[in-house]
């Protein structure tokens, strides 16, 4: 982990320079409690007593924190100067700030971004009481363009671990349309893939009640619910939304399958057409993601795809970022929505890996929704997921 650190500091430091800010720090306490979502990436342990982690565009890398805490701080490799103390960190934080004299201090306070708004209102509070009687009151900027750059550029390692946590995927997935059989419960088959992650010694991408999501016939809540005990009967289409954590890196992959009826040899024509559906929303998407655009522009391809064939729009964004989240930095592959403030108007990056979900509803047969992982490169996109063209039938 912490040569995995270590690359990400190292790429702040890039970035502040490209965006021109002088200075970004962290600023927690207790982060077992309250933890900013960003220090995993750029610290990998926690933190106790007020700390701030600091970050400059001329490669300047200080950790002021406990002094019970330095010697962690010293392992993660990552951090050139350490700075403990007993009592308060105010002393210690003004004197590097004036030693450094930064025109913009970038802090973790975000309206748009969660992956950015670590900073709690009242660690904001303290330190705005310890920077009072300072010119760096007057300096505090939001941090939220560094850390969804930071987030969202995935370096060569982090792509690595996300290859792997789709590849565990799709592998309980196989495992799990052998195993399924009509009669047994939603719940039944999400304790066959909760076996498989334990088996391979990873963990769920998000919750563990929640992943998977597994929704069979037309009655079953499609949404961030977990399974029930409504039956896998024949003519329903069973849906899935599942991923594992691998190395600290996710996955996030929708699946479908159909259980035929007696005497059926393929799925009927609206469920076929509203499979076809999904699978071009995603293609188009695709075909059409590179670096340059917004996110924004990817969702309207989707979703003008899935309301040309005469479906309602989907309530949800098209995509969002992956990586140390199910749900990471980066653009947000969606529509105006006043919930997803200016993520959709981020542009696409080389390296950020992003998933592509449309989905309808397929009224007396249950909902069709498919999801795959896609890394933006330099040139255009490419999936790390198989890619479901096919509908499972059993």
């Amino acid at each position: 982990m912490a040569t995995l650190v270590q690359e990400k500091v190292r790429q702040a430091v890039s970035i502040l320079e490209e965006k021109h800010i002088d200075l970004w720090m962290t600023f927690v306490r207790e982060t077992s409690a309250v933890l900013d979502p960003i220090l995993p990436v750029i610290y990998g342990a926690t933190l106790t007593w007020h700390s701030a982690l600091i970050i400059t565009r001329r490669g300047e890398t200080i950790a002021i924190l406990g002094n019970l805490e330095t010697e962690t701080a010293r392992r993660t490799g990552a951090y050139q100067e350490i700075i403990g103390y007993d009592k308060s960190i105010q002393t210690e934080l003004v004197r590097v700030l004036q030693r450094l004299n930064p025109n913009q201090i970038a802090v973790n306070s975000s309206p748009n971004d969660p992956t950015a708004d670590g900073l709690t209102h009242g660690m904001y509070q303290q330190l705005e009481g310890y920077l009072a009687q300072t010119p760096f009151i007057e300096r505090l900027v939001s941090a939220e363009g560094v850390i969804s750059a930071l987030r969202g550029r995935k370096t060569p390692s982090e792509i690595a671990r996300i290859r792997a946590a789709v590849d565990a995927t799709e592998q309980i997935y196989r495992q799990t349309f052998e195993y399924l059989q009509p009669g047994m419960t939603e719940k039944q088959v999400a304790q066959f893939m909760h076996a498989g992650i334990r088996e391979k010694g990873l963990a769920e991408a998000w919750d563990y009640e929640n992943c998977p999501a597994v929704n069979s016939g037309p009655y079953s809540v499609v949404g961030h619910a977990g399974p029930t005990d409504i039956l896998l009967e024949r003519g329903h289409l069973v849906h899935f939304d599942f991923g594992v954590k691998q190395e600290e890196y996710c996955s996030d992959i929708q699946r479908m399958l159909y259980l035929l009826k007696a005497g059926e040899i393929s799925a009927p024509a609206p469920v076929q057409h509203a499979f076809q559906t999904v699978v071009d929303a995603i293609q188009a998407a695709l075909k059409a993601m590179r670096p340059g655009l917004v996110g924004a522009e990817i969702d309207n391809i989707a979703r003008s795809t899935v309301t040309n064939a005469g479906y309602p729009e989907y309530m949800y964004g098209t995509g969002h970022g992956l990586g140390r989240a199910a749900h990471d930095g980066g653009a947000m592959l969606g529509p105006h929505w006043e919930k997803y403030g200016n993520q959709p108007d981020l542009l696409l990056e080389p390296g950020q890996v992003y998933t592509l979900e449309p989905g309808v509803a397929v009224p007396g047969y249950g909902y069709v929704g498919l999801e795959e992982d896609v890394l933006v490169t330099e040139t255009g996109a490419e999936l790390l997921s198989a890619g479901q063209k096919e509908l499972v039938l059993k």
